[in-house]
């Protein structure tokens, strides 16, 4: 069933935020727009105009409507969730293991259920009921190696109208039988997904290698063959996530100079390819990265529950044409789909590694920072006229704690740091996905 039909225009009047630009770059003031009094005004499921309100009031067509926004709310963008394994939310929080034991013993057990089709069905719907309620409005999902599991996302993000992109995980060795393709199976199943949902709607396809361990040199060959034959699809995997992992790599792929080379000689890398983790990259793997366009998902609560390791955000942003990175929350490694949470993670492990990340430079990552990372930046990621509108209504005071410290917040930046720290779904009052208002949320 497709999404019902865009609303009729209509515009909110409140204060709202959004990044623009490269804070990493070019600071966080040269690259946000904030307006205290501004409005927000869509149609056909785009944003038609944006700006303060003593202007856009004026140019309004007549008989638009237009919703005042609820006292301490911030509208902003949609978030991005760059890397979430949608099958693994049954294992969520499962006692913590490190990356190829967590593989064994609570991924491989219950992806395997996503053969069934209703099985996968039902957990689509919980996971997008869950990742809206959290303000996540575009996502790169991973589904499982069962191309049911990948007909059941895609047809239920179709449903909604979610900008998604995903695909059926490439796994034909180093995992338990049922649960392997080959590599030409794995080809043939990613070619006919992509011609059934690909491009449909909001829809985009990802060639998943689950990771290069789990794929033999034939099957990475082969997805590399898929991607230069439909070049407008993205390609998603795993890199470089855990010491082991790595070591394991050059036993398998001995003429490789390193991880990232491993993907790069079977065609894999460049723009549109958006690889999670990236925590032990040397410094020739981040400058093939960056100089193809390749991007990174970071995921800060998976690499903290899982042991795996610290992401160097000094290393990764360094350079005057660094690797782009957006945020993940990797459930379900990961230990939460909000994405206000991720944030708190993202900032606790860069301080750990000497980075102190800006109110600013967060928000970036969680919004704009990720459409860029999925090269989708034309479309969602921000507020301004011709983007799709996926948008979030923040509640500044969701939670007693977070009210309490709202008081005392003295400008901008230290009411956005408080919300990041404190705030979870529950800060999340309303999400409208290309206009449509997707969740509700009274507040307490």
């Amino acid at each position: 069933m497709p999404p019902s039909p865009h609303p009729p225009a209509f515009a909110l009047r409140g204060p709202y935020l959004t990044s623009f630009g490269d804070p990493f770059l070019d600071g966080v003031e040269a690259t946000r727009r904030y307006e205290s009094d501004g409005v927000v005004v869509v149609a056909d499921g785009k944003i038609a105009d944006a700006g303060p309100a003593r202007q856009v009031l004026g140019r309004l067509p007549e008989g638009t409507p237009v919703e005042r926004l609820p006292r301490a709310t911030l509208l902003a963008p949609g978030f991005v969730d760059c890397h979430v394994h949608y099958a693994q939310l049954a294992v969520i929080a499962s006692h913590g293991t490190e990356l190829l034991d967590w593989l064994d013993r609570y991924t491989f057990p219950s992806e395997r259920a996503s053969a069934q089709p209703r099985h996968a069905r039902a957990l689509a719907r919980r996971f997008f009921d869950l990742a809206l309620a959290g303000g996540t409005t575009t996502a790169a999902v991973f589904c499982t190696v069962h191309a049911t599991s990948a007909a059941a996302l895609f047809a239920e993000a179709a449903r909604r109208g979610v900008r998604t992109v995903a695909g059926k995980v490439l796994m034909d060795r180093n995992a338990p039988r049922d649960l392997c393709d080959s590599a030409q199976r794995g080809y043939d199943e990613s070619k006919a997904l992509i011609g059934r949902w690909h491009g449909r709607g909001r829809l985009g396809y990802a060639i998943t290698p689950r990771f290069a361990p789990t794929s033999t040199p034939a099957q990475l060959e082969a997805a590399g063959a898929l991607w230069r034959e439909h070049p407008d699809c993205w390609v998603q995997s795993h890199l470089s996530e855990h010491p082991r992992e790595i070591a394991w790599v050059r036993q398998l792929f001995p003429r490789a100079r390193d991880y990232v080379d491993v993907y790069a000689r079977h065609g894999l890398l460049g723009r549109r390819a958006i690889y999670g983790h990236g925590v032990h990259l040397a410094e020739r793997e981040l400058a093939a990265l960056a100089a193809s366009g390749t991007s990174l998902a970071h995921c800060p609560t998976s690499n903290l529950f899982l042991g795996s390791g610290l992401f160097d955000w000094k290393r990764v942003k360094k350079r005057g044409r660094h690797v782009r990175t957006g945020l993940a929350t990797d459930v379900g490694g990961g230990t939460s789909l909000s994405m206000l949470s991720t944030l708190a993670e993202a900032y606790k492990v860069a301080r750990l590694r000497g980075r102190s990340l800006s109110p600013g430079e967060l928000f970036h990552l969680a919004t704009r920072g990720g459409a860029e990372a999925l090269d989708l930046q034309q479309r969602v990621g921000g507020i301004a006229p011709g983007l799709e509108a996926d948008l979030l209504l923040l509640d500044l005071k969701a939670t007693p704690l977070l009210a309490q410290r709202m008081r005392y917040a003295a400008s901008l930046d230290d009411a956005l740091f408080a919300l990041i720290m404190l705030g979870d779904d529950r800060a999340v009052r309303a999400t409208w996905v290309a206009g449509r208002v997707v969740h509700r949320r009274e507040p307490a």
